[in-house]
């Protein structure tokens, strides 16, 4: 597997690319379960099969390559990433699992997205594992997929890359208590702990779908709500949690603080913090994060240095 660090890609995988389009890259026909269950009784679909199904139940879009990383952290043994692939082309072909690509003017994607199909949710509600899909999550837009696999990218870099990373959450659900909304945070939170203290952070993922401005100032609004009304165990927080805003790109990162400062949504009871897809690709993450600070009456991004992020 290619190391993060390795990486010379100068434009996000997870970026939103104008007329792209969900391609399906799974399996037509139909498998009976009397099919997968003779497969189980031969060996041919195993635990860590199961391991992966588990997986793909939590982030609900993923890739191999996350996959795979998720799978060594949990200390799953499994060879290489050729293995996993072999893994993945045998759930699809029993139609436990589905496919897709995104497909746009500059050809296909370089890497594949993997779902639940019926089958999978069948074979974990058998062992007593709680999963929630339904046959329309897997026709979600090309941009809320691409928000849920930069979330998992931002996960993923926190649980490898941080000494003092705790757990993670991938869909947290808050609650806008003056308008009595729940909404979630699209890149899911971590929890980092060092000598017995903890903070949270939680991860919005910010992408230039169409009308992302509008979705990114309700969004904000909502955060605003949550932030100014918080007192402790609010969501499940014993404290308040730290929001960080993961952009496309710098250039992103800057449209995005430019909007939340016209539409007059600052955040007065936490410094909002910034960061990009790329920099989750840093061997460390303790300068990863901005900040937009007024300087001369006018506004600079500054690199923060976020010791707690680092590997020592």
């Amino acid at each position: 597997m290619v190391e993060d660090s390795e990486i010379k890609a100068v434009v996000s995988p997870f970026a939103v690319r104008e007329g792209e389009i969900k391609t399906f890259d799974g399996k037509d026909g139909y498998v009976s379960m009397n099919q997968i269950i003779h497969k189980i009784n031969i060996g041919h679909i195993n635990d860590i099969h199961f391991k992966i199904l588990e997986l793909v139940n939590e982030f609900e879009f993923i890739t191999s390559r996350q996959l795979y990383q998720m799978l060594q952290w949990k200390n799953v043994e499994i060879a290489s990433q050729d293995k996993l692939n072999n893994k993945l082309d045998q759930l699809i072909k029993a139609k436990i699992l589905t496919r897709y690509y995104f497909k746009g003017e500059d050809g296909k994607g370089i890497y594949r997205i993997y779902c639940l199909e019926k089958m999978g949710k069948y074979l974990l509600n058998s062992r007593g594992i709680e999963c929630k899909w339904q046959p329309t999550d897997n026709t979600k837009p090309v941009p809320m997929i691409k928000k849920r696999l930069a979330g998992n990218q931002t996960i993923i870099a926190y649980l490898r890359k941080v000494k003092a990373f705790d757990s993670y959450n991938v869909k947290p659900t808050l609650t806008a208590k003056q308008t009595g909304k729940n909404f979630r945070a699209t890149g899911g939170s971590v929890k980092l702990t060092k000598n017995g203290k903890s903070i949270e952070f939680l991860f919005e993922v910010i992408r230039r779908e169409e009308d992302w401005e509008k979705k990114l100032v309700d969004k904000m609004r909502l955060y605003n709500d949550f932030y100014n009304n918080f007192v402790s165990g609010d969501s499940g927080f014993a404290s308040m949690p730290q929001l960080i805003l993961i952009c496309e790109d710098d250039k992103n990162m800057a449209e995005a603080f430019k909007t939340i400062v016209i539409n007059k949504i600052e955040f007065s009871k936490i410094n909002l913090y910034f960061s990009t897809d790329l920099r989750q690709n840093e061997e460390t993450l303790d300068k990863t994060l901005v900040e937009f600070k007024l300087q001369d009456g006018k506004y600079k991004m500054e690199n923060v240095e976020v010791k707690l992020l680092g590997i020592e």
